[in-house]
């Protein structure tokens, strides 16, 4: 949801240089390894409760995820391979996070920690099987069905989680309503256009 607004930007000012300077010395793999890597280690981080090393993992690992699909594309480098890592990878690290974010406090985070992920769970099936049925239309290797609630929107509520730890369980329900409303709208849309 907020993406079309500030990638441009992004993409003109740091995204784009940034991967013409890493694109020669990493492929858009190694970008996507080291964005499964980074995003991964926020779990130990949070459960040894460092919370401003887990911050700067979080945005060292969403900049390493917007900036693999560019590497891949300034350098001719995109393939259906790199895809599927690039969509495996983001999945890796929404639930390092998860579980980083339980592990902090597991009595009392364990109802807020399952709900998002059983929302996102919901939300990426609603994503790939309205994907399967559509014709792929974006600059993206697969067809994108935005929404609500998409990576950058996530990973926001995941910092605000990680900084402000006595929110949690507010930011876990609404992380929740609006992922659940994002695969709801998503389908409703298909249905419009479907039927």
């Amino acid at each position: 949801m907020i993406e079309p607004y500030v990638r441009p930007l992004y993409q003109v000012v740091f995204g784009d240089p940034l991967a013409k300077y890493i694109g020669k010395k990493l492929s858009p793999n190694g970008v996507t390894a080291l964005g499964i890597i980074t995003g991964s280690l926020i779990l130990p981080a949070l459960y040894f409760n460092l919370q401003i090393v887990a911050f700067i993992l979080l945005l060292l690992s969403g900049m390493f995820d917007t900036l693999d699909g560019t590497v891949a594309r300034l350098f001719g480098k995109s393939t259906s391979f790199g895809t599927v890592i690039d969509i495996v990878g983001d999945r890796i690290v929404e639930v390092c996070i998860i579980i980083g974010l339980y592990s902090v406090a597991p009595d009392a985070r364990a109802l807020g920690a399952l709900l998002m992920l059983g929302s996102a769970f919901l939300c990426v099936t609603t994503f790939l099987v309205v994907g399967i049925f559509s014709e792929n239309d974006s600059n993206k290797g697969f067809h994108y069905s935005p929404g609500l609630m998409e990576r950058p929107e996530a990973f926001c509520f995941f910092g605000a989680m990680i900084l402000l730890p006595d929110f949690f369980f507010a930011f876990s329900l609404l992380f929740t309503v609006l992922v659940s409303l994002t695969a709801y709208i998503r389908i409703a849309e298909f249905r419009k256009i479907k039927i």
